[in-house]
């Protein structure tokens, strides 16, 4: 589907935990998260930290759909 939803010139980035299952499914635009059960936090932090991380996350996200790409990238 990430293929089909690009074809029409809308940029899509998936987010994962397992970045090979991404590439697996033809996602162009990857960010790598935390943890299978926790993909965009982390219980064992504090709160401003964890803020500080899904900022960092969707950050990275949002670069991606801005950035020009020839090949699957992964935004870290």
């Amino acid at each position: 589907m990430v293929k089909e939803i690009e074809r029409y010139g809308i940029p899509i980035v998936h987010m994962a935990t397992i970045t090979t299952i991404s590439e697996s499914v033809g996602a162009n635009r990857i960010v790598p998260t935390i943890a299978i059960p926790y993909p965009v936090g982390n219980p064992n932090i504090s709160d401003a930290e964890e803020l500080a991380l899904r900022r960092r996350l969707v950050k990275n996200a949002v670069d991606g759909l801005a950035t020009e790409i020839t090949e699957t990238t992964q935004f870290e």
